[in-house]
This record gives structure tokens, sequence and C-alpha cells, in this order.
């Protein structure tokens, strides 16, 4: 290897965050004997119920539709896929980045961004929130109960702080059970990847899923989006015989190129002079970012997906009755609490009502809440 390459291939190594600095677990273990803490975390990810259970939850399009559409299950994988990918090239740790990546949509309740929305506007009857990145933590830290030794998946510190910082900074004082969080410094660099590789994946997927579902004109696409109408007519002039679906595939694949060489690029650029870890936790703003031109692209695409696709009647019209069964099915255990599963009750018994069932409609699939919602006539 000649000198300097290793610094050329991974050019943000120095900012790597090293397993052997993780602040441990809430209640101590022994080390594996070949798998390091990360890793571990990982796996108990993977095998979480919680995550099983976004093979059911709606990312845009339900799979009463079509059953090639994402679901939540399928958009996580495809985050994963693009984190350790920028990991990798970046010389970060791709076991944390990983296992960030796996869990970061494990709170989302049913039927997507919908869903979360209306949780919220319940909870804030009795003066509380719902969000999904403070519900994960509650997954892993109380709901997952597969070990006799702790409650929860005892997961490492920083993954924990990565889980409700992965898309936010927090504010000190704001909420106190996220106050040993570290709200004064920034997470690690691998946490702050996984917002922006979200951002890449679903715009990517939902682009491609609308297509597919007939929502995406092509001129409208080109007229909304410089990098597509770029991106287009080179496919037209490379591809003269391909069909249009196979041009999209192409375009949808050049438009990921496109995000994440520029999230490397301007993460890079971002960390100049940054010394260490302790330099990326204490900089006034986040380093993981996008060029200037990357951000464009992404700002044009969400614009044109919002319009076109996630305000459309089409997706308002699939949403919009089960949002209101979920105020219904929320309404109906606050009278009727007996009727929630008892070792749930047990469970929980400790939060106040109207958290126990926020957090119980919350866990449900999509296929379990309309059972559930059929079988009690709401």
């Amino acid at each position: 290897m000649a000198a300097g390459s290793e610094t050329q291939h991974t050019p943000l190594a120095h900012l790597r965050f090293a397993v052997e600095r993780a602040r441990g677990r809430r209640y101590p273990e022994f080390s594996h004997p070949y798998r390091n803490d990360f890793q571990r975390d990982r796996d108990r990810i993977v095998h979480a119920r919680a995550f099983r259970r976004l093979e059911d939850k709606t990312q845009v399009f339900s799979s009463y539709y079509s059953d090639h559409f994402r679901n939540r299950l399928t958009h996580t994988i495809e985050v994963s896929q693009v984190a350790r990918t920028v990991a990798a090239a970046l010389g970060l740790n791709g076991d944390f980045t990983e296992a960030l990546a796996l869990a970061h949509d494990i709170g989302h309740p049913p039927y997507a961004h919908s869903g979360e929305i209306e949780l919220d506007r319940m909870m804030r009857r009795f003066g509380e929130r719902f969000e999904h990145n403070t519900h994960a933590l509650r997954i892993v830290e109380s709901f997952e109960t597969p070990y006799a030794r702790f409650p929860g998946l005892n997961l490492t510190f920083e993954v924990r702080e990565g889980i409700v910082k992965h898309s936010r900074d927090l504010v000190p004082g704001t909420d106190p059970a996220l106050d040993e969080y570290l709200p004064t410094l920034r997470p690690p660099l691998e946490a702050q990847l996984i917002d922006l590789c979200d951002e890449i994946a679903y715009n990517a997927a939902d682009f491609d899923d609308a297509y597919s579902a007939g929502m995406i004109r092509v001129e409208d696409a080109q007229a909304s989006i410089a990098k597509f109408a770029e991106l287009w007519d080179d496919a037209e002039s490379m591809f003269p015989g391909a069909s249009d679906r196979v041009r999209m595939h192409e375009i949808v694949r050049a438009l990921i190129e496109v995000m994440v060489t520029g999230l490397m690029d301007g993460t890079i650029a971002a960390a100049a002079g940054l010394a260490d870890v302790d330099a990326v936790r204490s900089a006034p703003n986040r380093i993981a970012v996008f060029t200037p031109e990357a951000a464009q692209c992404s700002r044009e695409m969400k614009a044109f997906l919002r319009s076109h696709v996630y305000l459309s009647a089409e997706v308002r019209n699939a949403t919009e009755f089960a949002v209101r069964r979920m105020e219904a099915l929320f309404d109906f255990f606050m009278d009727r609490p007996d009727v929630l599963p008892e070792a749930y009750r047990e469970q929980s018994a400790g939060e106040p009502l109207h958290r126990q069932v926020c957090d119980y409609i919350a866990g449900m699939t999509d296929g379990f809440f309309r059972k559930t919602c059929d079988q009690l006539g709401l």
C-alpha cells in the first residue's frame, strides 16, 4: 500500500467512533467472545419484535395496492445499505452505523407519518407528545423483554443516544427523560449520518414507488427537479431503445449516487480541521452535511414528492380512514382499559392510562390495527 493511501481512501478515519470508547450498557454484561458491543447491539435490534413488525408498517403506499412497494422494513434495509456504504468510504465505524440505521424507524406507529401525527394529536390532549424517536428509546429500554437479567435490550449508551439524536439535536431541560444523553453535545459522526442516509433512501424509493403507481409524469419531474431533467436527457441518449421504466431505474440509481457522493464530499469538507471525535461532539453545527448541489437535489425531490405524492388525493384517501379509526380506537381504550391485553397492562402499570393506550397503538402493525378495529366494530 502506498504511503498515504489509507488516508486517501478513508478520509475521516480519525473521526471514527471506536467501540472501545463506548460508555457501556445500563446493566453491565460480560464481553462476548467474538462480537464487539456494537455488533451485539445490531443483532439485538434485528431480533427485536419491534424490528420484525416493520414488515407490516406502511412507508408511503400500503401493500393493499401492490406488494412491490416499500414497507417500513424494506426502507430500513435500504437506509442501512446507504449508511454502511458511506461509513465504509469515510472510514467510520460500520458496526455502529449499521446498528443505528437498523434502529432508526422502530418507533414508528402504523400508517407512517399520518399515524404519528394523529397519535401526537391525541397525546396533546393530556399535555404530552408522541414522537417516534422517543418512542423508539422506550422500546429498546422497556418494551422489548427477551432477557431475564434486565429490562429492554440493554443497548450501549451511544446507540441509545444515536436513536434519540439521529434527526434532531436535544435542548437541555426540554425533556428530563433525555437529559442523560448529553444534550449540549452533538452525537458521533456515525449517528449524524443516519438522518441524511434516511433522506437519500426515502427520496429515491418514494420516487420510484410513486412512478410505479402511475403518480409521476416524466414531464412534471423534469420541470421540477433539475438533476432529474439532466439525467433523463442523458438516459435518452445512452439508452435509446430502453423503455421508460428501465430508464427510470437508471435515473433513480444515478440520483442516489448524486446524493451519496454529495453527502460524503460535504461531510469531508465540513470536517476539515477537526482532530478527533471530541471535536465532532463539541462542534457548533452538525458535520454530516450535503454539498450545496446535493442539498439542492434533495430539496427539489422532497418538494416534488410532497406536492405530487404525499399530499395527493390517492395517498390521503388511503390513510384518512385509518387515521379516523385511530382516534376511535384511542378513545375506546381510554373508556375500556380492561380490553387491553392483561400482560401489557401489567408491564405498563406504572404509566398513566393515556400513555399506556398510546404506546399500545404505536406498537401495532397496520394489519393488527385493522383487525383490532374490525373486531371492536370501530
